[in-house]
Order: C-alpha cells, then structure tokens, then sequence
C-alpha cells in the first residue's frame, strides 16, 4: 500500500480501534485460479492473531492452502472532502477535491480448524462481541438456539486464524491542510453527520 509519510498510521491505539468497529474485512489470496476476495468479519484473538469462519462451501477454504499468506483489509469511515470546505480555496482558489479515509492492511498466514471446539470458541467470541455492542447486556447468547439446532449449524462452518506478520494503516484525515482548513473541514464534517471521521481527525496529535 502506497503511504505518504503525512498519512502514516503509527498509534496503536487508532489501528486497534479501526480493526474493532469496522471488523468486516475483505481477505484477498493469490491462488492457481488467480486473485480471491473473501469479504468476512475477522476479530483480534491476541495481538497477533485474527480469527474469522467461513461456510464450509466458500471457495476460500479450497482455493487457498493452509499457511498460504493472504491480506486482510479493514476500511474505516470515508468521506469526499470538496475544495469549497477550505476558507482558503477563495482567497487562491489553489485547491481541489480529495477523499479522507481510514484503512488498515493486514498479512500474514492463515490456518484453519475444524474441530467444536475451536468452532464454538470462535463464533461465541464474535457473537459477544458483536451482541454486546448492538445490543447491550440484552444481547442474543449461543445457549439461546436449541443445541441440535446449533451443532448443525456449525456443521457448515470452518474456522481459520490468521498469524499476522505485517501492519499497514493509512489515515488520510487533512492532516496536511493549514488549521483553518482542517478545523473547516471538521465542522463541515460534523454538519453533514459524517461523525465517526470527523472525531477521527479530532483525535489527531497536530503541530
């Protein structure tokens, strides 16, 4: 992925937090068929391992061999940014559109698991997770379904963990844009309900 040293992503923090509220990832792999693109929602089991499942019939789990490395991508909030949101385009009119987004790419090697109980441990966790943020401590629980009813619906399923080896984050946020412009953007952000990237810029650390 190509960064510009402006919109590097280095804190940990900001990565972590992409990867939790916009956990549908797109993985892509190499294979003897060419390029794939699973689209899946994948979870942080540790620091350094990313966990998803995928139906038993996807594609994926032939086309791509196990400890085969494959990238995954985690795309925040994005919004176009219009040359008229700078105060300072009507004073030069030196400036153009542009695009502010999140994005995080992930490498490593995946491994797949076909036992219950990596099963089970896998899709609880991304239950629990999803649950609690939809729905509070109101939040549907695997012990809810009938346990037959369960069982075989993990029949159809198969685990993978994914061992990252490398991280790359962007956050093109107009971090290169004067204060004035940058605070304009922000409010026009705000105005227009895009909220989630405009507290993300919020949250850069600006000179």
């Amino acid at each position: 992925m190509y960064i510009p040293n402006d919109f590097q992503e280095v804190r940990t923090e900001e990565i972590t937090n992409l990867i939790k509220n916009y956990p549908l990832a797109c993985i892509v792999a190499n294979t003897k068929d060419g390029l794939i693109a699973t689209h899946v929602p994948l979870i942080m089991k540790s620091d350094n391992t990313l966990i998803g499942h995928i139906a038993m019939n996807n594609d994926m789990r032939t086309l791509v061999s196990d400890d085969q490395e494959v990238l995954c991508i985690f795309k925040g909030d994005d919004a176009y940014i219009s040359a008229n949101y700078y105060p300072s385009k009507f004073e030069d009119h030196k400036k153009v559109p542009t695009w502010n987004y999140q994005v995080v790419h992930i490498s490593g090697n995946i491994t797949y698991f076909t036992d219950n109980k990596s099963k089970l441990s896998a899709v609880g966790m991304l239950t629990k997770i999803s649950e609690k943020k939809a729905n509070g401590d109101s939040g549907w629980k695997l012990s809810d379904a009938p346990k037959e009813y369960l069982m075989a619906q993990l029949e159809d399923l198969i685990v993978f963990e994914i061992t990252i080896s490398r991280i790359q984050a962007q956050s093109k946020l107009s971090q290169n844009r004067e204060e004035k412009d940058f605070d304009s953007v922000v409010k026009t952000l705000q105005a227009k309900g895009k909220k989630d990237i405009a507290e993300s810029m919020l949250r850069l650390e600006r000179s």
